[in-house]
């Protein structure tokens, strides 16, 4: 199945998926609208009343970024939070950035989106059988969240792990999302794995429940354009996915 944030749930689906596809589409609109942390939004609408040079005399999002993708997803995405020119601009997540450029271009490759680029929520780009979330759906000042809202958004979160049900394989983007994730997980409910995984670069471990967790480092500037994390590194990452979820 093949879905964008922007469409509506198809009319035509199983009872169930389309259940769900509602449901996340609800959740969505709830993130939108939250203001629970007012740091965070005082910072991203300043941000999208100040903008920046070059992107000046386009509108800005300046709202909480909500997740996206396939509701029948096998693969599960977290990062860290938008971008406050990337998808505090745009409206979805790793979109508009070089975070994102990154990171499409190896989904495409992977086989799990349409396009290898993202430039804005309504440019068509599709996922199969891949979503994307974030440990924060607010950017941050100087992308450094405090605990007390990656605390407070995680509710977000943790309704996605009870409605993504198909999910087996998760990839965290650093080791922030590494650690929030395996909170979240915790925190719904679920069994962790002893000894409890650690984070590192293509890192792998299996949840009780046959969940994989995959780690990479996050597709930043400040690690791609370091070296600290290249496209083959990268693309090695999606491709063991690829082979998780195929199998």
């Amino acid at each position: 199945m093949v879905v964008s944030r922007s469409e509506a749930v198809p009319k035509r689906l199983p009872a169930d998926l389309r259940k769900r596809a509602e449901a996340l589409q609800g959740l969505r609109a709830r993130v939108v609208s939250c203001r629970l942390c007012p740091r965070l939004v005082a910072y991203r609408e300043r941000v999208a009343q100040e903008k920046v040079r070059r992107y000046r005399d386009q509108p800005y999002w300046g709202r909480p970024v909500p997740s996206f993708g396939d509701p029948n997803a096998v693969l599960l995405i977290v990062g860290l939070a938008p971008a406050a020119h990337g998808g505090n601009r745009t409206g979805r997540i790793f979109t508009g950035d070089r975070s994102g450029d990154f990171l499409f271009e190896a989904l495409f490759r992977a086989g799990f989106s349409n396009q290898p680029f993202s430039r804005h929520k309504d440019d068509g780009l599709q996922l199969t059988n891949c979503y994307i979330t974030a440990v924060l759906h607010c950017a941050p000042p100087a992308n450094r969240p405090e605990r007390g809202e990656i605390v407070t958004c995680r509710r977000y979160l943790l309704e996605e792990i009870e409605l993504l049900a198909r999910v087996r394989v998760v990839l965290a983007l650093g080791r922030i999302a590494f650690e929030s994730f395996l909170q979240a997980w915790g925190q719904a409910g679920r069994a962790t794995a002893l000894p409890r995984p650690q984070f590192g670069h293509g890192s792998e471990s299996r949840l009780p429940g046959d969940i994989h967790l995959l780690a990479s480092y996050h597709p930043s500037q400040q690690n791609t354009q370091t070296g600290r994390l290249t496209a083959a590194m990268f693309a090695d990452v999606l491709l063991r996915a690829r082979e998780l979820v195929s199998n």
